[in-house]
């Protein structure tokens, strides 16, 4: 009997590889991929605090400022006293950072080229707009309670 993985399984493989590839090709520029994630959010929110971007990346506010060390420390990123509020840090990326964060755009076009080679542009458009829509589908749901109702199939020891 041979078992098809599912949508999600392919889902997250795809991602994983997508990333194992770009960290391949990033190797060189000696950063890891969560250095290179806190690059990316900080971009396109400069002067937001540490809290918050924790909260963007999904980790946890003490990962953050040790990854921020590292990054400061090498002269890539910035924190600056809130201008009426002493105890907030707002982050900012430095000239250092810019010519990084155009490799990593590069890095990631090349992924991207590869992982959608043989495709036509029309399958490439429509399987963005699927995963929009799908990606929009589960924000709505995660918004919503869940159901706890067990599948008719399933049953748990009581």
């Amino acid at each position: 009997m041979t078992i098809q993985p599912t949508m999600g399984f392919v889902l997250h493989d795809v991602a994983r590889l997508m990333r194992k590839r770009f960290e391949q090709r990033a190797r060189q520029y000696d950063l890891t991929r969560s250095q290179w994630q806190v690059l990316s959010k900080l971009a396109v929110n400069e002067g937001i605090h540490q809290k918050g971007l924790a909260d963007l990346l999904e980790i946890e506010s003490i990962t953050l400022v040790r990854l921020l060390d590292k990054m400061q420390e090498r002269g890539l990123v910035e924190r600056r006293r809130h201008p009426t509020d002493r105890r907030m840090t707002l982050l900012y990326l430095t000239p250092n950072s810019h010519p990084l964060f155009k490799v990593m755009r590069s890095l990631g076009d090349q992924t991207r080229v590869e992982t959608m080679s043989g495709f036509s542009e029309a399958e490439s458009v429509l399987l963005q707009q699927f995963l929009t829509r799908m990606r929009e589908n589960l924000l709505h749901a995660c918004g919503q309670p869940v159901d706890h109702e067990e599948p008719s199939d399933v049953r748990t020891p009581h």
